[in-house]
This record gives structure tokens, sequence and C-alpha cells, in this order.
């Protein structure tokens, strides 16, 4: 009988612990904004992949913050590269409480949708997102943990002038708040070196016929173009400009066309061998985990790698590791840790200037061989 009272007593005691335990897990939720609709869609899906294989990664590690077991979970929202619906899914993780945001991918959205964040006091940190002009209100809650145009407008043009030695460039821009403000700094800085700018066109980020611009371009008679928008442009305007006789012509660009989808959007076209872009940050072979974390994305997610997500990757550990550091996932708390960053990720060691830029942000050059995308430096 006492045996038995003694097991009933232990079986009540473990089973108010486990209930304990059960109770003291917290579930904390981090937002992730892409465009996860329409043509930059596999941009989108890439950053998500990224933040979810970061949460995964989390929540094997048992982490322990304000005396509660952490779980975390993604709140996954789509703003369809469209401003409007950027500031409107801001608001919505605002009204849901998420501790943090990472995102967005376009700087026409993340910019309203950084005043939203504000406003409500949720810290948000954007790995893909190059507008200087981001960062330019000041903003506690604002971080990027990539290069901004300045440094990849300026690299396109010092390589377009001292490297290849061209005389005459073309500018055509999308319109939107990343290709009007990456074109903008490459053009001056290539007026800089003494280069010639020839002809300035202009398209919108939802285009596929670019043939009266490319005409009215090729009689200018150009060495180079360069188009600040993304691949869903770039792709057709390079088969665009092979039918058009433009196939000696050097094609520059930005982040947003440096993907392994603009080969598969410019379908054959020879001229993708003349395209040199730039992106924000090292190589992944130059990164201290790249190889090794590609790997890894690759096994999960085949075949859907495109630029970001080893920073969307980084981005959530960087908002965690504030956490940690504030002893809470409260955002009241814990953003005025972000700024004290020094976090070795995967992209870089990442910690930041007083207005949210990323200390010393490296930048890569890239071309196009046999198909495929290898840097220059």
């Amino acid at each position: 009988m006492q045996l038995k009272l003694k097991l009933t007593v232990a079986a009540a005691i473990a089973c108010v612990a486990g209930m304990a335990s059960a109770q003291d897990t917290q579930v904390v939720k981090i937002g992730h904004v892409a465009p996860m609709s329409g043509g930059q869609a596999h941009y989108g899906k890439d950053n998500e992949n990224g933040v979810r294989m970061a949460i995964e990664e989390l929540n094997t590690q048992n982490i322990v913050i304000g005396g509660k077991k952490i779980r975390f979970e993604i709140a996954a929202e789509d703003d369809a590269a469209d401003p409007k619906q950027g500031a409107a899914v801001a608001q919505k993780l605002c009204d849901a409480k998420v501790a943090g945001v990472v995102g967005h991918l376009n700087s026409g959205t993340t910019i309203p949708a950084s005043k939203v964040y504000n406003d409500c006091g949720i810290p948000h940190v954007t790995g893909a997102a190059t507008n200087p002009n981001l960062t330019k209100p000041g903003y506690k809650t604002t971080y990027r943990i990539i290069a901004n145009d300045n440094a990849l407008g300026a690299g396109l043009a010092f390589y377009a002038a001292d490297a290849l030695k061209l005389k005459r460039i073309a500018v055509i821009d999308d319109r939107t708040a990343y290709g009007q403000g990456v074109a903008d700094v490459f053009k001056k800085t290539a007026q800089s070196k003494g280069i010639q700018i020839v002809d300035e066109q202009f398209t919108t980020d939802k285009a596929t016929d670019f043939m009266a611009i490319l005409t009215a371009i090729k009689s200018k008679n150009p060495d180079g173009i360069f188009f600040g928008g993304m691949d869903p442009q770039a792709g057709p305007m390079l088969r665009q400009m092979e039918q058009l006789g433009l196939g000696n012509v050097k094609y520059f660009g930005g982040d947003g066309i440096c993907t392994a989808e603009v080969v598969k959007l410019a379908a054959g076209a020879k001229t993708v061998e003349n395209v040199v872009c730039a992106e924000g940050g090292a190589s992944l072979a130059k990164m201290p985990s790249g190889n090794a974390w590609k790997a890894k994305y690759d096994a999960k997610y085949p075949g859907q790698f495109q630029v970001y997500s080893p920073y969307t990757y980084d981005a959530t550990f960087v908002l965690v590791d504030a956490m940690k550091r504030a002893n809470s996932t409260d955002p009241k708390v814990y953003t005025a840790k972000l700024i004290d960053a020094n976090y070795k990720g995967v992209t870089s060691t990442i910690s930041f200037e007083p207005n949210g830029e990323l200390k010393n942000p490296a930048m890569t050059l890239y071309v196009y061989k046999d198909g495929k995308k290898v840097a220059l430096n």
C-alpha cells in the first residue's frame, strides 16, 4: 500500500512538472515578408527558406530566455513586391505582435514598411533591400546586413571604366526605388570616371517587351548597357538584345539581376555571357561558412537558391542573438541590443554602424560562364 502511494505521488509530481514545463515554453513569432506571388516569387521563396532553416536550427538549441524555453515560429507574409501591400502586411505583423521581422526583399516595399515597424516598435532586419534611403530616417528599428546601392552601383561603374575601358553606356531603370537608386549611383560614378551616358530609358517592373527602348539605344552605338531592375525584366531584355544585334554590348546590373534564374529567363541568349552583376557581400566560397551552408540549403531546398537566403538566415539569428543578450523576447527590451551586435554569421561577422547599416560590407562582381554564375573577385 505504501509503495503504491509513493508511486502515485511520484506520478502526480511528474505530471505537474510536465505541465509546468509545457507552460514554461513560450512561442515567439518572427515575421518574414517578401514577394511570394508574381514575377519575383522565386526571390521570395529563397528568402523565406533562409528564415525557415534558421528557425528550425534555433529550435534544436533548447534556448531559454527570461527563464522560459523558447520555441520560434515563422509568421510569413506576401507583399507581392508592391509598396502598398508591403505597408499593409507590416501593419498586420505589428497587430500580430511578432517579436521581430526579417525583410522585406525590395527597397520599394521595405522603405514604407520601415516606418510602420518604427511606429509600432518592432525591429526588422533586411538582407536584400539595398536603397541607401532606407536608413536615412534614422529609425532605431531598421537594420541592413548587406551592402547598399552606393557600393553596388559604384563598384560596377569602376569595373566598366577601369577593367573594361568602356566609353559609351546607356542606362535603363524600372522606376522602382531599387532600380532607380542603383542606376543613379552607377550613372554618377560612371560620369565621374569619364564614361559618356549616351541614353537614358525607363521601363516598369512588370514589362517584358523592350524592343522600342533597345532600338532607340542601339542607334546611339553604346558599348555597354546598365539596367537597374530585377531578373524578370533582365532575362527577356537580354534575349531581345540578341535579336536586335546587340550581342557585343556589355550588360551591367545590381543584385536584382545577379541570379541563377536570369539564365533561364534569357532562354539561351548568348548575351548572358556579357552580363556583369554585383552583389552586396562576399561570394559563397569566401563567406565564413558559405559552402557548408549552401550544401545544407541545397539538400533541404534543391534548385531553389537565388541570392539572399544566406542573409535572411543570418538576419534571423541576429534578432535572436539580441534577444539572448537582453534576456528578453520583448521588442521594447531587446531592440536596443541590436546596435551592439557582433554576430559571427554565415555571411560575415555582423555589426552595425549607428544608422543600422552593416559595418565594412563586402561587394562581389559576377559574370556568367557556361550558364553558371562565377565570382570575379
